[in-house]
């Protein structure tokens, strides 16, 4: 298939396009002597990208060049749409051994952790991405020629903060990233992959419990309250079944769910996508266990349409139930967690926006986990 980004706008390149479009458009320039306006590359799938060039300028004599291509994301979301990827070419006499250098400059990560694709010390160059540069420009080399490729995003050191890379342990910058150089959009499926490195960094490390949490509040919360090691903190966003199931498939025997009630609630319904607009029925839920405690019609009726989890969690403690209601809720996430998953022993935490655990089952070897 041809994907001729002069034109598409629903679909988008990735960095990892952007660099081989760079390196490519580089050689062809040192090669030829033409700075071309746009490249056609071709991944591993025989699809063919045709690619943007900004700027081309280099020095034929002495074989170098540099390239600027703007990374595009189509219709996605992504942080990246618009930065500048800049590679600098320079071809080399090769004698035998690696023929193409590739390395990272300027707000390109470098990796401090074991258990990710590239390995600790190295740039965070994701080896399909090397893969595209390699295949596309190996063609334009003498059999006498190598080359050395070197990536920057002058923007990387900025933006890897709003990334996954610190806890990932990628340090410096953001990663140069692709399977196939296609962004489709807003695929939730790339986005669930990239969630899954930190289960492999924690088993890189020997940890056989996780502590899985959605985001940022339970991260916070999970380093202040319990006795675990940064690594062992897995965020999973909304994607539950997804990250438990590779979890399993990866041999993880232990999993603590912890978390605020507004997403913990929904697992407690067997609900595994947890994002608003997929499922919600936190009242129901809530109103349901609150039924077990609380008779008056008017009170569950007042939980049933709480704009708020945090509101329905002030209602229930001036009942005097917050904690029966919310053990109650814990139990029922476990009990569902272990019929679904049955090799994975499961335990639960319950928080709310101020880090106060509302309720909780664990058995009891997990208990020294709290500080």
């Amino acid at each position: 298939m041809i994907y001729d980004f002069r034109r598409e706008k629903k679909y988008g390149y990735t960095t990892g396009a952007c660099a081989a479009a760079g390196a490519y458009s580089g050689i062809y320039y040192l090669k030829k002597g033409v700075k071309l306006d746009y490249v056609k590359i071709e991944n591993d799938k025989g699809d063919i990208l045709i690619i943007p060039v900004e700027k081309i300028e280099g020095d034929i004599p002495s074989r170098s060049a540099t390239v600027t291509v703007r990374k595009f994301a189509g219709e996605d979301i992504d942080i990246t749409d618009g930065v500048e990827v800049i590679v600098d070419t320079k071809i080399v006499k090769w004698k035998g051994g690696e023929r193409i250098k590739i390395v990272g400059g300027k707000g390109v990560g470098v990796v401090t952790k074991e258990g990710l694709q590239v390995k600790k010390g190295d740039w965070a160059i994701n080896p399909k991405p090397r893969e595209l540069i390699i295949r596309n420009i190996t063609p334009l080399l003498d059999r006498d020629e190598g080359a050395i490729v070197k990536i920057s995003v002058p923007r990387g050191e900025e933006l890897y903060k709003k990334t996954l890379n610190p806890k990932l342990g990628i340090v410096g910058g953001i990663s140069i990233l692709g399977t196939t150089g296609i962004v489709r959009p807003m695929s939730n499926e790339a986005y669930r992959e990239s969630l899954v490195p930190q289960i492999d960094i924690a088993l890189a490390k020997n940890h056989k419990m996780l502590v899985y949490t959605p985001g940022n509040i339970g991260t916070n919360y999970a380093r202040k309250l319990l006795n675990v090691d940064e690594d062992q903190i897995v965020e999973v966003s909304n994607f539950w079944d997804f990250m438990i199931d590779k979890a399993e498939e990866k041999g993880v025997e232990d999993i603590l769910i912890f978390g605020h009630a507004g997403k913990i609630v929904k697992l407690a319904g067997g609900i595994y996508n947890t994002h608003s607009k997929v499922a919600d029925g936190r009242n129901e839920i809530l109103t349901a266990y609150s039924s077990l405690y609380i008779e008056s019609k008017d009170i569950l009726r007042e939980i049933l349409y709480g704009n708020t989890t945090e509101e329905i969690i002030d209602i229930l403690r001036r009942k005097r139930v917050l904690h029966n209601v919310f053990n109650d809720i814990a139990r029922r996430v476990v009990e569902r967690a272990k019929n679904r998953w049955r090799k994975i022993n499961f335990s639960c935490i319950i928080i709310d926006m101020r880090g106060n655990i509302l309720g909780s089952f664990m058995e009891d070897r997990f208990l020294p986990l709290l500080k």
